[in-house]
Protein backbone atom coordinates (compact mmCIF):
# COMPACT_ATOMS: atom_id res chain seq x y z
CA UNK A 1 0.00 0.00 0.00
CA UNK A 2 2.79 2.40 0.83
CA UNK A 3 4.67 2.10 -2.32
CA UNK A 4 1.09 2.44 -4.42
CA UNK A 5 0.53 5.60 -2.53
CA UNK A 6 3.95 6.77 -3.43
CA UNK A 7 3.69 6.08 -6.98
CA UNK A 8 0.40 7.98 -6.83
CA UNK A 9 1.86 10.86 -5.22
CA UNK A 10 4.91 10.60 -7.86
CA UNK A 11 2.09 10.65 -10.60
CA UNK A 12 0.02 13.38 -9.20
CA UNK A 13 3.71 15.86 -8.81
CA UNK A 14 4.41 14.71 -12.50
CA UNK A 15 1.13 16.03 -14.12
CA UNK A 16 1.36 19.24 -12.13
CA UNK A 17 4.85 19.88 -13.18
CA UNK A 18 3.95 19.85 -16.83
CA UNK A 19 0.41 21.49 -16.47
CA UNK A 20 2.78 24.12 -15.06
CA UNK A 21 5.36 23.91 -17.57
CA UNK A 22 2.59 23.66 -20.12
CA UNK A 23 0.47 27.13 -18.71
CA UNK A 24 4.31 28.66 -18.74
CA UNK A 25 3.78 28.50 -22.38
CA UNK A 26 0.42 29.18 -22.58
CA UNK A 27 0.46 32.53 -24.89
CA UNK A 28 -2.22 34.99 -23.73
CA UNK A 29 -3.93 37.68 -26.65
CA UNK A 30 -1.71 41.01 -26.87
CA UNK A 31 -2.40 44.11 -25.45
CA UNK A 32 -3.07 47.07 -27.21
CA UNK A 33 -4.50 50.71 -25.37
CA UNK A 34 -5.74 53.05 -28.02
CA UNK A 35 -5.76 56.59 -27.76
CA UNK A 36 -7.10 59.74 -29.60
CA UNK A 37 -5.33 63.10 -29.21
CA UNK A 38 -4.97 66.56 -30.54
CA UNK A 39 -1.61 68.75 -30.71
CA UNK A 40 0.05 71.77 -32.28
CA UNK A 41 3.26 70.85 -34.03
CA UNK A 42 5.31 73.23 -36.10
CA UNK A 43 2.19 75.72 -35.93
CA UNK A 44 -0.41 72.81 -37.57
CA UNK A 45 -2.99 71.41 -35.49
CA UNK A 46 -3.06 67.61 -35.58
CA UNK A 47 -5.17 65.12 -34.90
CA UNK A 48 -3.85 61.49 -34.22
CA UNK A 49 -4.37 58.06 -32.42
CA UNK A 50 -1.81 56.51 -30.35
CA UNK A 51 -1.45 53.02 -30.45
CA UNK A 52 0.64 51.52 -27.43
CA UNK A 53 0.39 47.65 -28.09
CA UNK A 54 2.26 44.48 -28.17
CA UNK A 55 3.13 42.86 -31.61
CA UNK A 56 3.78 39.04 -31.69
CA UNK A 57 7.21 37.91 -33.96
CA UNK A 58 6.60 34.35 -34.60
CA UNK A 59 8.94 31.59 -35.45
CA UNK A 60 9.42 29.54 -39.11
CA UNK A 61 6.37 27.19 -37.63
CA UNK A 62 4.25 30.32 -37.13
CA UNK A 63 5.02 30.03 -33.47
CA UNK A 64 4.82 32.77 -31.62
CA UNK A 65 8.38 33.66 -29.79
CA UNK A 66 8.43 37.30 -28.91
CA UNK A 67 6.54 40.26 -28.30
CA UNK A 68 7.99 43.47 -29.50
CA UNK A 69 6.69 46.52 -27.73
CA UNK A 70 5.68 49.54 -29.98
CA UNK A 71 4.39 53.18 -29.37
CA UNK A 72 2.75 54.91 -32.86
CA UNK A 73 1.46 57.82 -33.57
CA UNK A 74 -1.06 58.30 -36.66
CA UNK A 75 -2.18 61.13 -37.68
CA UNK A 76 -5.89 61.00 -38.19
CA UNK A 77 -6.74 64.66 -39.94
CA UNK A 78 -5.29 63.33 -43.64
CA UNK A 79 -6.93 61.93 -46.50
CA UNK A 80 -7.04 58.23 -46.32
CA UNK A 81 -4.50 56.49 -49.07
CA UNK A 82 -2.37 59.55 -48.66
CA UNK A 83 1.43 58.46 -48.73
CA UNK A 84 2.67 59.91 -46.07
CA UNK A 85 5.69 59.11 -44.05
CA UNK A 86 6.49 57.02 -41.10
CA UNK A 87 9.25 56.97 -38.94
CA UNK A 88 10.60 53.86 -36.91
CA UNK A 89 12.81 54.61 -34.05
CA UNK A 90 14.88 52.96 -31.50
CA UNK A 91 17.69 54.02 -29.12
CA UNK A 92 20.94 51.91 -28.87
CA UNK A 93 22.78 49.74 -25.65
CA UNK A 94 22.49 47.14 -26.80
CA UNK A 95 20.30 47.18 -23.47
CA UNK A 96 18.31 50.26 -23.75
CA UNK A 97 14.32 51.18 -24.59
CA UNK A 98 13.06 54.03 -26.63
CA UNK A 99 12.76 56.49 -23.91
CA UNK A 100 15.13 58.68 -24.53
CA UNK A 101 13.98 59.31 -28.09
CA UNK A 102 10.74 59.75 -27.65
CA UNK A 103 10.31 61.54 -24.08
CA UNK A 104 13.56 63.38 -24.69
CA UNK A 105 12.92 64.70 -28.50
CA UNK A 106 10.68 63.04 -30.94
CA UNK A 107 7.47 62.23 -28.70
CA UNK A 108 4.63 64.54 -28.61
CA UNK A 109 5.22 65.58 -24.92
CA UNK A 110 8.81 65.60 -23.61
CA UNK A 111 10.51 65.78 -20.22
CA UNK A 112 12.67 68.88 -19.29
CA UNK A 113 16.50 68.71 -18.06
CA UNK A 114 18.84 71.48 -17.21
CA UNK A 115 19.94 72.57 -20.81
CA UNK A 116 23.24 73.90 -20.13
CA UNK A 117 24.14 70.91 -18.03
CA UNK A 118 24.53 72.66 -14.89
CA UNK A 119 22.08 70.94 -12.47
CA UNK A 120 21.38 67.12 -11.71
CA UNK A 121 17.84 65.89 -12.05
CA UNK A 122 17.00 65.97 -8.37
CA UNK A 123 13.50 64.12 -7.35
CA UNK A 124 10.13 64.41 -8.87
CA UNK A 125 8.54 65.71 -9.90
CA UNK A 126 9.72 66.97 -13.05
CA UNK A 127 8.80 69.09 -15.89
CA UNK A 128 7.23 67.12 -18.76
CA UNK A 129 5.42 69.97 -21.74
CA UNK A 130 4.06 69.52 -24.99
CA UNK A 131 6.72 69.31 -27.36
CA UNK A 132 5.65 71.25 -30.12
CA UNK A 133 8.51 70.03 -32.39
CA UNK A 134 7.32 66.38 -32.70
CA UNK A 135 7.21 65.42 -36.21
CA UNK A 136 4.08 64.62 -36.62
CA UNK A 137 2.38 67.45 -38.79
CA UNK A 138 4.44 65.96 -41.44
CA UNK A 139 5.05 62.04 -40.46
CA UNK A 140 3.74 59.11 -38.79
CA UNK A 141 6.09 58.25 -36.12
CA UNK A 142 6.86 54.85 -34.25
CA UNK A 143 9.18 53.87 -31.36
CA UNK A 144 10.13 50.43 -31.00
CA UNK A 145 11.79 48.59 -27.68
CA UNK A 146 13.48 45.76 -28.65
CA UNK A 147 13.35 42.26 -26.86
CA UNK A 148 14.79 42.74 -23.23
CA UNK A 149 13.76 46.47 -23.29
CA UNK A 150 10.19 48.14 -22.33
CA UNK A 151 7.82 46.26 -22.34
CA UNK A 152 9.25 43.54 -24.64
CA UNK A 153 10.06 40.00 -23.78
CA UNK A 154 10.39 35.94 -25.04
CA UNK A 155 6.83 35.04 -25.26
CA UNK A 156 5.87 30.88 -25.63
CA UNK A 157 9.07 28.78 -26.18
CA UNK A 158 11.01 32.08 -27.21
CA UNK A 159 13.81 32.85 -24.62
CA UNK A 160 14.98 36.57 -24.53
CA UNK A 161 19.11 35.26 -25.27
CA UNK A 162 17.78 34.19 -28.90
CA UNK A 163 17.25 37.88 -29.80
CA UNK A 164 20.77 39.32 -28.07
CA UNK A 165 22.80 39.20 -30.73
CA UNK A 166 23.69 41.49 -33.67
CA UNK A 167 22.54 39.57 -36.45
CA UNK A 168 18.83 38.61 -34.23
CA UNK A 169 18.51 41.86 -33.50
CA UNK A 170 18.30 43.08 -36.90
CA UNK A 171 16.06 40.03 -38.19
CA UNK A 172 13.54 40.81 -34.80
CA UNK A 173 13.32 44.31 -35.65
CA UNK A 174 12.86 43.85 -39.30
CA UNK A 175 10.36 41.48 -38.94
CA UNK A 176 8.31 43.36 -36.64
CA UNK A 177 8.90 47.02 -38.98
CA UNK A 178 7.42 44.45 -41.98
CA UNK A 179 4.43 43.40 -39.63
CA UNK A 180 3.69 47.11 -38.78
CA UNK A 181 3.64 48.01 -42.69
CA UNK A 182 1.48 45.09 -43.72
CA UNK A 183 -0.83 45.29 -40.62
CA UNK A 184 -1.03 49.76 -41.43
CA UNK A 185 -1.64 49.47 -44.95
CA UNK A 186 1.88 51.67 -45.70
CA UNK A 187 3.89 49.88 -48.13
CA UNK A 188 3.73 52.56 -50.26
CA UNK A 189 4.33 55.18 -47.82
CA UNK A 190 8.15 56.81 -47.16
CA UNK A 191 9.87 55.33 -44.77
CA UNK A 192 12.75 56.32 -42.25
CA UNK A 193 15.05 55.35 -39.20
CA UNK A 194 15.90 57.23 -36.44
CA UNK A 195 18.39 55.61 -34.28
CA UNK A 196 20.74 56.58 -32.16
CA UNK A 197 24.21 55.00 -30.62
CA UNK A 198 23.86 51.38 -31.48
CA UNK A 199 20.44 52.35 -32.77
CA UNK A 200 22.74 53.61 -35.74
CA UNK A 201 24.56 50.33 -35.82
CA UNK A 202 21.18 48.48 -35.29
CA UNK A 203 20.07 50.98 -38.32
CA UNK A 204 22.74 49.61 -40.61
CA UNK A 205 22.46 45.91 -39.79
CA UNK A 206 18.20 46.43 -40.68
CA UNK A 207 18.41 48.48 -43.64
CA UNK A 208 20.67 45.28 -45.20
CA UNK A 209 17.93 42.79 -43.74
CA UNK A 210 14.94 44.84 -45.06
CA UNK A 211 16.27 43.64 -48.20
CA UNK A 212 16.43 40.28 -47.49
CA UNK A 213 14.31 37.37 -46.43
CA UNK A 214 11.87 37.18 -49.89
CA UNK A 215 10.08 40.30 -48.82
CA UNK A 216 12.22 43.73 -49.69
CA UNK A 217 11.22 46.53 -48.37
CA UNK A 218 13.06 49.60 -49.28
CA UNK A 219 13.98 52.91 -47.37
CA UNK A 220 13.99 56.18 -48.16
CA UNK A 221 16.66 57.44 -45.57
CA UNK A 222 18.43 57.01 -42.38
CA UNK A 223 18.69 59.89 -39.38
CA UNK A 224 21.89 58.42 -37.96
CA UNK A 225 22.01 60.21 -34.05
CA UNK A 226 25.19 59.95 -32.64
CA UNK A 227 26.42 57.28 -35.13
CA UNK A 228 28.36 53.92 -34.12
CA UNK A 229 28.57 52.00 -37.22
CA UNK A 230 31.73 50.92 -37.35
CA UNK A 231 33.74 50.18 -33.74
CA UNK A 232 37.27 51.05 -34.33
CA UNK A 233 36.33 54.52 -33.99
CA UNK A 234 34.41 54.26 -30.75
CA UNK A 235 36.33 51.92 -28.83
CA UNK A 236 39.00 53.79 -26.56
CA UNK A 237 41.32 51.45 -25.16
CA UNK A 238 45.25 50.72 -25.43
CA UNK A 239 46.69 49.74 -28.93
CA UNK A 240 43.43 50.74 -30.73
CA UNK A 241 45.27 53.46 -32.84
CA UNK A 242 42.43 54.26 -34.96
CA UNK A 243 40.52 55.39 -32.14
CA UNK A 244 43.26 58.08 -31.03
CA UNK A 245 43.08 59.59 -34.17
CA UNK A 246 38.50 59.69 -34.29
CA UNK A 247 38.93 61.30 -30.28
CA UNK A 248 41.34 63.74 -30.54
CA UNK A 249 39.27 66.29 -32.25
CA UNK A 250 36.29 65.73 -29.90
CA UNK A 251 38.89 65.94 -26.90
CA UNK A 252 40.11 69.44 -28.18
CA UNK A 253 36.21 70.40 -28.73
CA UNK A 254 36.22 69.90 -24.76
CA UNK A 255 38.93 71.15 -24.07
CA UNK A 256 37.69 74.21 -25.79
CA UNK A 257 34.53 73.83 -23.83
CA UNK A 258 36.19 74.24 -20.48
CA UNK A 259 38.79 77.25 -21.69
CA UNK A 260 41.70 74.84 -21.20
CA UNK A 261 42.44 75.06 -25.09
CA UNK A 262 41.22 77.07 -28.47
CA UNK A 263 40.50 80.15 -26.06
CA UNK A 264 39.60 83.19 -28.39
CA UNK A 265 38.86 81.30 -31.42
CA UNK A 266 35.70 79.92 -32.93
CA UNK A 267 35.16 76.30 -32.40
CA UNK A 268 34.75 75.02 -36.07
CA UNK A 269 37.98 76.77 -36.63
CA UNK A 270 39.83 75.54 -33.98
CA UNK A 271 38.19 72.11 -34.38
CA UNK A 272 39.44 72.20 -38.73
CA UNK A 273 43.06 72.69 -37.11
CA UNK A 274 42.24 69.50 -35.22
CA UNK A 275 41.30 67.90 -37.98
CA UNK A 276 44.31 69.01 -40.53
CA UNK A 277 46.48 67.90 -37.33
CA UNK A 278 45.01 64.09 -37.09
CA UNK A 279 45.30 63.64 -40.47
CA UNK A 280 48.72 64.76 -41.36
CA UNK A 281 50.83 64.72 -38.32
CA UNK A 282 49.33 62.73 -35.75
CA UNK A 283 48.38 59.14 -37.94
CA UNK A 284 52.03 59.66 -39.02
CA UNK A 285 53.16 59.92 -35.76
CA UNK A 286 51.18 56.92 -34.68
CA UNK A 287 51.96 54.57 -37.13
CA UNK A 288 55.74 55.37 -36.35
CA UNK A 289 55.67 54.52 -33.03
CA UNK A 290 58.91 54.06 -31.06
CA UNK A 291 60.45 55.26 -34.34
CA UNK A 292 59.64 58.68 -33.66
CA UNK A 293 62.70 61.07 -32.93
CA UNK A 294 63.26 62.79 -29.99
CA UNK A 295 62.80 66.19 -31.80
CA UNK A 296 59.31 64.72 -33.37
CA UNK A 297 58.21 63.78 -29.82
CA UNK A 298 58.76 67.16 -28.77
CA UNK A 299 56.69 68.13 -31.12
CA UNK A 300 53.66 66.00 -30.48
CA UNK A 301 53.66 66.29 -26.85
CA UNK A 302 53.28 70.78 -27.74
CA UNK A 303 50.75 69.83 -30.74
CA UNK A 304 48.67 67.60 -28.15
CA UNK A 305 48.92 70.01 -25.60
CA UNK A 306 48.03 72.68 -27.93
CA UNK A 307 44.65 70.48 -28.93
CA UNK A 308 43.70 68.83 -25.79
CA UNK A 309 44.92 71.46 -22.92
CA UNK A 310 46.77 68.67 -20.88
CA UNK A 311 50.03 68.53 -19.61
CA UNK A 312 52.82 68.19 -21.57
CA UNK A 313 54.61 66.16 -19.12
CA UNK A 314 51.05 63.94 -18.81
CA UNK A 315 51.17 63.20 -22.61
CA UNK A 316 54.76 61.89 -22.41
CA UNK A 317 53.90 59.81 -19.77
CA UNK A 318 50.76 58.81 -21.65
CA UNK A 319 53.14 57.84 -24.50
CA UNK A 320 51.12 60.16 -26.49
CA UNK A 321 47.92 57.94 -26.44
CA UNK A 322 45.22 59.85 -24.39
CA UNK A 323 42.08 57.44 -23.80
CA UNK A 324 39.28 58.78 -23.07
CA UNK A 325 38.40 57.64 -19.79
CA UNK A 326 41.85 59.21 -18.21
CA UNK A 327 40.79 62.37 -20.66
CA UNK A 328 37.64 62.53 -18.24
CA UNK A 329 39.33 62.44 -15.16
CA UNK A 330 42.68 64.40 -15.76
CA UNK A 331 40.85 67.76 -18.24
CA UNK A 332 39.52 68.87 -14.75
CA UNK A 333 41.64 67.96 -12.23
CA UNK A 334 42.66 70.95 -10.34
CA UNK A 335 38.78 71.53 -10.24
CA UNK A 336 38.21 68.26 -8.65
CA UNK A 337 35.80 67.49 -11.31
CA UNK A 338 35.01 64.17 -13.60
CA UNK A 339 33.73 65.07 -16.95
CA UNK A 340 30.81 62.56 -18.55
CA UNK A 341 31.00 60.48 -21.29
CA UNK A 342 27.95 60.56 -23.37
CA UNK A 343 27.81 64.40 -22.99
CA UNK A 344 31.32 66.12 -21.67
CA UNK A 345 29.39 69.60 -20.48
CA UNK A 346 28.32 67.58 -17.51
CA UNK A 347 30.51 67.03 -14.80
CA UNK A 348 30.84 65.39 -11.31
CA UNK A 349 32.93 65.66 -7.89
CA UNK A 350 34.25 62.36 -6.71
CA UNK A 351 34.94 61.01 -3.69
CA UNK A 352 38.25 60.16 -5.04
CA UNK A 353 40.68 62.90 -6.72
CA UNK A 354 43.44 60.38 -7.76
CA UNK A 355 41.94 57.80 -9.43
CA UNK A 356 42.76 57.71 -12.83
CA UNK A 357 39.43 56.90 -14.24
CA UNK A 358 35.61 57.98 -13.28
CA UNK A 359 34.67 56.13 -10.12
CA UNK A 360 31.12 56.97 -10.06
CA UNK A 361 29.91 56.27 -13.55
CA UNK A 362 29.05 58.93 -16.54
CA UNK A 363 27.59 62.04 -14.79
CA UNK A 364 25.95 62.70 -18.19
CA UNK A 365 23.56 59.39 -17.23
CA UNK A 366 23.17 59.96 -13.68
CA UNK A 367 21.82 63.36 -13.69
CA UNK A 368 19.57 62.86 -16.22
CA UNK A 369 18.26 59.22 -15.97
CA UNK A 370 15.63 59.70 -13.06
CA UNK A 371 13.34 62.10 -15.05
CA UNK A 372 13.05 60.32 -18.18
CA UNK A 373 12.12 57.09 -16.09
CA UNK A 374 9.81 58.87 -14.08
CA UNK A 375 8.34 61.03 -17.31
CA UNK A 376 7.80 57.71 -18.96
CA UNK A 377 6.08 55.87 -16.78
CA UNK A 378 3.63 58.53 -15.92
CA UNK A 379 2.95 59.84 -19.67
CA UNK A 380 2.71 55.58 -20.36
CA UNK A 381 -0.40 55.59 -17.46
CA UNK A 382 -1.77 59.05 -17.60
CA UNK A 383 -2.20 59.98 -21.08
CA UNK A 384 -1.87 56.76 -22.70
CA UNK A 385 -4.06 54.62 -20.17
CA UNK A 386 -1.10 51.81 -20.59
CA UNK A 387 -1.63 49.07 -18.21
CA UNK A 388 0.60 46.20 -18.44
CA UNK A 389 1.59 43.61 -15.61
CA UNK A 390 5.38 44.21 -15.60
CA UNK A 391 7.57 46.91 -15.06
CA UNK A 392 8.82 49.01 -18.33
CA UNK A 393 12.73 48.45 -18.35
CA UNK A 394 14.34 51.79 -19.77
CA UNK A 395 18.05 49.92 -19.45
CA UNK A 396 18.35 46.50 -19.44
CA UNK A 397 22.59 45.41 -18.03
CA UNK A 398 21.60 42.09 -18.52
CA UNK A 399 21.55 42.27 -22.48
CA UNK A 400 24.98 43.62 -23.49
CA UNK A 401 26.83 40.75 -21.20
CA UNK A 402 24.94 38.09 -23.01
CA UNK A 403 25.41 40.09 -26.18
CA UNK A 404 26.39 37.97 -29.13
CA UNK A 405 28.53 40.48 -31.69
CA UNK A 406 29.17 37.98 -34.13
CA UNK A 407 28.00 39.24 -37.28
CA UNK A 408 27.86 35.78 -38.98
CA UNK A 409 25.80 32.52 -38.79
CA UNK A 410 26.56 30.67 -35.13
CA UNK A 411 27.77 28.01 -37.17
CA UNK A 412 30.17 29.87 -39.29
CA UNK A 413 33.91 30.44 -38.52
CA UNK A 414 34.54 33.91 -37.43
CA UNK A 415 37.95 35.79 -36.04
CA UNK A 416 36.97 37.93 -33.79
CA UNK A 417 37.28 41.54 -34.65
CA UNK A 418 35.66 45.09 -33.92
CA UNK A 419 32.16 45.46 -34.96
CA UNK A 420 31.29 47.49 -38.22
CA UNK A 421 27.90 47.63 -39.82
CA UNK A 422 28.70 50.66 -42.20
CA UNK A 423 29.87 48.12 -45.33
CA UNK A 424 26.63 46.82 -45.47
CA UNK A 425 24.92 50.60 -45.43
CA UNK A 426 27.34 50.74 -48.10
CA UNK A 427 25.88 47.73 -49.89
CA UNK A 428 22.63 49.16 -49.74
CA UNK A 429 22.58 52.62 -50.63
CA UNK A 430 24.42 51.68 -54.16
CA UNK A 431 21.28 48.94 -54.44
CA UNK A 432 18.65 51.57 -53.61
CA UNK A 433 19.24 54.62 -54.98
CA UNK A 434 16.86 56.62 -53.04
CA UNK A 435 18.35 56.01 -49.81
CA UNK A 436 19.62 58.66 -48.13
CA UNK A 437 21.60 59.64 -44.84
CA UNK A 438 22.19 62.09 -42.32
CA UNK A 439 24.68 61.61 -39.62
CA UNK A 440 24.18 64.34 -36.47
CA UNK A 441 26.80 64.37 -34.20
CA UNK A 442 27.56 66.48 -31.05
CA UNK A 443 30.78 68.40 -30.60
CA UNK A 444 30.95 67.12 -27.06
CA UNK A 445 30.15 63.45 -27.57
CA UNK A 446 32.79 61.24 -26.12
CA UNK A 447 31.52 57.63 -26.68
CA UNK A 448 30.57 58.13 -30.79
CA UNK A 449 33.07 60.90 -31.55
CA UNK A 450 31.95 63.39 -34.69
CA UNK A 451 35.35 62.87 -36.49
CA UNK A 452 34.41 59.09 -36.15
CA UNK A 453 31.67 59.46 -38.35
CA UNK A 454 33.21 61.49 -41.27
CA UNK A 455 35.86 58.50 -40.78
CA UNK A 456 33.46 55.81 -40.99
CA UNK A 457 31.53 57.38 -44.18
CA UNK A 458 34.28 58.29 -46.33
CA UNK A 459 35.06 54.79 -47.03
CA UNK A 460 33.23 51.27 -46.92
CA UNK A 461 31.61 51.64 -49.64
CA UNK A 462 29.45 54.65 -48.52
CA UNK A 463 28.31 56.90 -51.77
CA UNK A 464 29.05 60.20 -49.93
CA UNK A 465 27.02 62.34 -52.54
CA UNK A 466 24.04 60.54 -50.45
CA UNK A 467 25.68 61.40 -46.86
CA UNK A 468 24.60 64.70 -45.04
CA UNK A 469 26.40 65.70 -41.94
CA UNK A 470 24.90 68.19 -39.24
CA UNK A 471 26.60 69.17 -35.64
CA UNK A 472 25.91 70.78 -32.78
CA UNK A 473 27.33 72.31 -29.62
CA UNK A 474 26.13 69.29 -27.69
CA UNK A 475 26.75 65.57 -26.49
CA UNK A 476 25.16 62.07 -27.45
CA UNK A 477 22.07 62.99 -26.28
CA UNK A 478 22.18 66.25 -28.88
CA UNK A 479 18.32 67.27 -27.68
CA UNK A 480 19.41 67.85 -24.30
CA UNK A 481 20.57 70.84 -24.93
CA UNK A 482 17.90 72.77 -26.10
CA UNK A 483 18.80 75.28 -29.05
CA UNK A 484 20.38 72.48 -30.34
CA UNK A 485 17.19 70.24 -30.07
CA UNK A 486 15.59 72.52 -31.99
CA UNK A 487 18.18 72.85 -34.33
CA UNK A 488 18.39 68.99 -35.16
CA UNK A 489 14.33 68.79 -35.58
CA UNK A 490 14.53 71.02 -37.98
CA UNK A 491 17.76 69.38 -40.18
CA UNK A 492 15.41 66.19 -39.76
CA UNK A 493 12.24 68.04 -40.39
CA UNK A 494 13.39 69.35 -43.93
CA UNK A 495 15.69 65.57 -44.45
CA UNK A 496 12.24 63.68 -44.70
CA UNK A 497 10.51 66.72 -46.55
CA UNK A 498 13.00 66.71 -49.25
CA UNK A 499 12.95 64.44 -52.20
Amino acid sequence: MKIFLIQLLSMVVTFTAQGQKSDSLKVPEPKSFITNHQGTYHKIAVRYRAEAKEVYLTDDKANPVASIWSVSYLRTDVPDGEPRPVVFVFNGGPGSASIWLHMGFLGPRRVLVDSDANQDDGAAPYPVVANEQCLLDIADLVFIDPVGTGFSKAIGKGKDETFWGLREDARSVAQFIRLWTTGHNRWMSPKYIIGESFGTTRAAAITAALEQGGQDLALNGLILISQALDYAGSTSVDFNITSYLTYLPSMAATSWYYKKAGVGQPLESFLDKARIFTYQTYAPCLLKGNFLSSKEKEMLADSLAYFTGLDTTYIRQSNYRILVPRFQKELLRDQGKTIGRLDARYWGKEWDQTAAEPTLGDAADYRISSAYTAALNDYLAKDLNVSMDRPYLTGNDAIYNKWDWKPVPKDAAWEPSYVNTAPGLGTAMRRNNGLRVLVASGYFDLITPFFDGEYTCSRNGIPTDRIEFSYYYSGHMIYNHDPDRQKLIETIHQFIQRK
